[in-house]
């Protein structure tokens, strides 16, 4: 779906009964079973066919599939996602075999449930049990949905504070979609990009510019060399900036002496290497750091050094502190800057 673009043109022409199933699933983003899957289990289908029974969606049909996306992209499961977007149609109508099949009189009532984990809601993602609005981040990342995941995260973040979002919405949603991609070959890459970027995006939108005034020393971070995967950096970069703490990142693949001039030109008060692979992870590069010091005789400091992610899994680098996860890190990195 392309934001503040007129996508009614890219479309192809519109027909006297409405657009194709084609037509629809490409404005909205949407894959075309899903549609016809929607028509034939919840009735959320178009009025009117052709003289060769192919569905034509009208604008109102369109309108109530908008709002399908909506409630869907928040969580919600298909099936309770039709109630509620039915009972709020015009008509009520539902189609045989839909959603009011079956015995039902007519569209029935939202099904309201408290937020939190849930099984089911298929999203095409080995999700097993998360939030509810993990499983609506993962359907609206699916459809490459990009107004839909900006909304949800921003929603999240603003609910649950930064860290409840990163561990237990953001995390599984990325994992799932890493683990669809490696299943698939190069199938569902785009979806991982994508979802990246806006992850990434709502992160720094979550605490505003840096202000360059935060007192003390900072927390520096860094990628170790070859390592690429700056994310869960960049979430402890924000939680840290939520804080007010002084942070400066310095992002993916930081050469040694890079990273060397960084320690000895700022003085931080901590530093973290972040390596997502065993192969990037250097334990002479962490104990190098570690060992760096500064200041006048008599009074020269060195870093806390803390070694950050699965590529340091096994025994701790002598010298440094080894976190496991965002939570852990943050209470270290307050401690050594007396927080």
């Amino acid at each position: 779906m392309l934001e503040g673009v007129d996508t009614s043109a890219a479309d192809g022409p519109r027909q006297a009964g409405g657009l194709t199933t084609g037509a629809v699933a490409r404005r909205l983003g949407v894959a075309p079973t899903t549609l016809r899957s929607w028509d034939r289990r919840y009735g959320i289908g178009p009025a009117g066919r052709d003289g060769r029974k192919h569905r034509r969606w009208t604008d109102e049909d369109i309108a109530m599939l908008e709002r399908m996306c909506a409630l869907t992209s928040t969580g919600l499961p298909p099936a309770e996602a039709a109630r509620v977007v039915l009972a709020a149609s015009p008509s009520g109508a539902v189609v045989a075999g839909g959603a009011g099949a079956a015995g039902e009189t007519g569209p029935q009532p939202p099904v309201h449930k408290e937020p939190g984990r849930r099984r089911g809601a298929r999203t095409g993602l080995q999700l097993g049990d998360v939030r509810q609005e993990c499983r609506g981040l993962a359907r609206a990342a699916l459809r490459l949905d990009a107004r839909a995941v900006d909304t949800l995260l921003a929603a999240v973040i603003a609910e649950h504070g930064l860290v409840t979002a990163w561990d237990e919405v953001i995390v599984p949603t990325l994992r799932a979609v890493g683990r669809k991609w490696e299943r698939s070959g190069e199938q569902y890459v785009e979806v991982e990009h994508l979802l990246s970027w806006h992850v990434s995006s709502a992160l720094r939108r979550s605490v505003g510019p840096a202000s360059g005034k935060e007192p003390g020393a900072p927390v520096l971070l860094a990628c170790v060399p070859g390592e690429n995967h700056t994310l869960p950096l960049e979430a402890l970069a924000a939680a840290l900036a939520e804080r007010g703490l002084p942070v400066r990142m310095y992002g993916p693949a930081l050469p040694v002496e890079a990273l060397d001039g960084a320690v000895r030109r700022t003085g931080p008060a901590a530093v973290v290497l972040w390596a997502q692979s065993r192969t990037t992870a250097s334990a002479p590069l962490a104990q190098h750091v570690a060992r760096i010091t500064w200041g006048v005789r008599g009074a020269r400091r060195k870093p806390v050094v803390l070694t950050a992610g699965p590529g340091w899994a096994g025994p701790r680098v002598a010298g440094t502190v080894r976190p496991l996860g965002l939570g852990e890190a943050l209470a270290a990195l307050e401690s050594a800057l007396g927080a």
